[in-house]
């Protein structure tokens, strides 16, 4: 695919006032929810008349549009989703960006030639990854966040599809697609367009006073690297919740310095910080650095500046207009955009002139008066018989004729095959009565021989873990590697050498978390098995993950009982019941930013309410955030009916004794004991 340079300018659109913003701005394309299945609902949205008529708006001006439908969706809504992208293709949308691997599964089979893009909610950082989505159909991938220049310049020279990135507004302290945070404090769900962000409240880490902001990130600003980003098809500003007049701002700021190749200057600068920063910018992630000076936050009663919106641009399309005027014929008028669009319509009778006649000056004169309408008029070429008139009413409706019907031309929706009813699931049970335990663990001293003893069906270990070992524990269990949920392309010869040595040891399965693991591991005769990383949530998405190669899978942690339930078991299913569920995974070791190098002890996020969340350290010297009190399971038989094969107890601050006594506790179905949360097992999410 030829891709224009420079790369696409794309801009949010939360409510048709922004839309239009971004548009009279310089937006190339814009993206909007509709309905309820997007990533913003909070977002003012569109309804199915404001979205059709936002379409015609764009297409018209030669922008392009796209739906977000990029969220979990559970079964009973795939239907609903899916009927909501075949109406946006019959309008005429030009992409759908997606997260859920069933809606994803659902629209490459239904709806073959509707464009398909990653969203960053899929959680994509590697060539790998980037690679794998774009053989399964998506057009584009947008990356992560956190990719540096280098690691965005390896997967754009890598992957087929195309890849956009976000270069201003809001970052997440945790990977997009990877918040749990939100959800297990609240019951909001990022992952379902229903973000809290607790991430902006006040916390201390270790004894560090509760008033800081450790996970409160300043926005995104590449202003000054946009030359760098040739490579990129697409450039993201992010803010479907912003106000119109930030659109406005920062959409043509970055359309002048795209438009003009060349970085800001002073005053332009000073516009971004206006129209919306949390105490400055940063572009630390791009540069490949991090650190405390990334932390930054804006006061919850800091006032929001009321500018007014800047003034539009001159963003008409040029037409060429070729106007005959002949003695005994109708007159005729074509228009063309240059763009492969020509209409041409049949106007009235010219009659003979009396005192003056029509000039081609005039005519000319006359038809270049597009004010008030997305065209302007470029040249005019007019045949013209001496001696006739037309009237300026009928020039003018002429003209009208013309530009409507050439605007019919450029918003009229594409031809796509729709392949419907949709495909049915496979015909398959891997339901179980009653689930058999595995366990986790983030460090080998917690595998002792008691604990192996109570036979686990399956060990998950830690791959950097298995990598220190030179033998594994004795025990009848089968050895699986997890393998680290964020890591780049540069530590892939690292990983490879681990697996091999995990091989040697007797590691017959891997725990995978994300797509990019899945070329990573082909090449090896293992056991591929899902982590809940991979957020499933919807039966589809089992039927997918069951063909790319995997043996079970882990649901996600935000389903209901009566959704873990109801989940056809296209594969053997298993669901943490036991454990600190993990909240966030953090590019920034929030340990080194606050209180120093200080990951071989306890480290815990203090929070107001006085809840303490366990600080694990990562692969990559990145941090995992732990839920302050462990989810217990044990006296609630309800999880051994859902049809489970496996139940996971997840070790990850607990002694070695103690992983002991709670595994024995599951065994005989005791109580709790101490403090302890049912998850959202019974609650669930919004």
């Amino acid at each position: 695919m030829t891709r224009p340079l420079p790369p696409e300018l794309l801009a949010p659109a939360g409510s048709p006032e922004s839309l239009r913003a971004a548009v009279e701005h310089g937006a190339g394309a814009v993206y909007l929810g509709w309905g309820a299945f997007n990533a913003r609902r909070g977002a003012q949205n569109f309804d199915e008349e404001e979205f059709a008529q936002a379409l015609a708006y764009c297409h018209i001006r030669g922008v392009r549009v796209f739906l977000t439908l990029n969220i979990l969706l559970a079964d009973r809504e795939l239907p609903q989703a899916l009927e909501a992208a075949r109406t946006a293709s019959r309008l005429g949308v030009d992409a759908v960006l997606v997260q859920d691997w069933g809606l994803f599964d659902l629209l490459r089979r239904t709806l073959p030639d509707l464009p398909l893009h990653a969203s960053t909610q899929m959680s994509l950082f590697t060539s790998g990854g980037a690679c794998e989505i774009a053989a399964g159909g998506c057009e584009r991938v947008v990356i992560a966040r956190e990719c540096s220049r280098e690691e965005t310049e390896a997967i754009c020279q890598a992957c087929p599809a195309e890849i956009e990135a976000f270069v201003h507004g809001a970052l997440c302290m945790c990977y997009s697609g990877q918040c749990a945070m939100s959800a297990l404090i609240g019951g909001r769900s990022g992952n379902r367009g229903r973000c809290a962000q607790p991430c902006r409240l006040p916390y201390g880490v270790n004894e560090a006073a509760k008033e800081n902001r450790p996970l409160s990130l300043k926005d995104a600003c590449m202003a000054d690297h946009l030359r760098e980003m040739g490579s990129l098809a697409c450039l993201k500003i992010e803010g479907r919740m912003r106000r119109p007049a930030y659109v406005a701002a920062v959409t043509g700021v970055y359309a002048r310095l795209l438009e003009e190749g060349r970085g800001p200057t002073p005053q332009e600068r000073a516009t971004l910080e206006r129209a919306f920063s949390r105490s400055g910018f940063t572009d630390a992630y791009w540069r490949g650095t991090k650190g405390p000076e990334m932390l930054g936050f804006r006061p919850e009663n800091a006032p929001v500046a009321e500018e007014p919106l800047p003034p539009a641009e001159d963003r008409r399309i040029p037409v060429a207009f070729t106007c005959a005027v002949r003695a005994g014929a109708p007159c005729t008028l074509a228009a063309d955009d240059g763009q492969g669009r020509h209409v041409t319509v049949t106007g009235p009778l010219p009659e003979p002139a009396g005192r003056r006649a029509l000039t081609a000056e005039d005519l000319s004169a006359r038809l270049g008066k597009t004010g008030g309408t997305p065209y302007r008029c470029l040249k005019t070429n007019v045949s013209l018989d001496p001696g006739l008139y037309l009237s300026a009413a009928g020039i003018n409706a002429l003209r009208r004729d013309a530009l409507e019907a050439l605007s019919a031309a450029r918003s009229a929706p594409p031809v796509r095959r729709e392949c419907f009813p949709p495909p049915p699931l496979p015909e398959l049970d891997c339901s179980q009565p009653e689930p058999r335990f595995t366990i986790s663990v983030a460090d080998p001293a917690q595998l002792t021989a008691p604990l192996l003893a109570l036979g686990p069906a399956r060990v998950y270990v830690p791959l950097e873990a298995l990598a220190e070992l030179s033998a594994l524990p004795e025990g009848e269990t089968e050895w699986c590697a997890i393998l680290p949920r964020v890591w780049r392309d540069r530590d892939e010869p690292r990983l490879r050498r681990w697996l091999d040595h995990a091989r040697d040891l007797g590691v017959t399965g891997l725990l995978l978390g994300n797509l990019g693991h899945f070329p990573l591991t082909r090449d090896g005769a293992w056991a591929l098995y899902g982590d809940y990383g991979l957020n499933v949530f919807n039966s589809r998405s089992l039927a997918y993950l069951r063909e790319k190669g995997l043996a079970s899978a882990c649901l996600s942690f935000e389903l209901r009982f009566a959704q873990l339930r109801d989940l056809r078991k296209l594969l053997p299913a298993e669901a943490i019941v036991y454990g600190r569920l993990p909240l966030m995974i953090t590019e920034n070791c929030l340990i080194q930013n606050t209180v120093g190098c200080r990951c071989d002890q306890p480290n815990f996020l203090n929070d107001r309410t006085g809840a303490s969340f366990p600080l694990l350290p990562a692969f990559g010297h990145r941090t995992e955030v732990e839920n302050s009190r462990p989810l217990w399971l044990a006296d609630r038989p309800d999880y051994r009916r859902l049809g489970l094969a496996y139940a996971r107890l997840r070790f990850t601050t607990e002694t070695p004794e103690e992983c002991v006594r709670v595994y024995r506790a599951y065994l005989d179905g005791e109580a709790p004991q101490g403090s302890f949360t049912r998850g959202l097992y019974q609650r669930g999410v919004e």
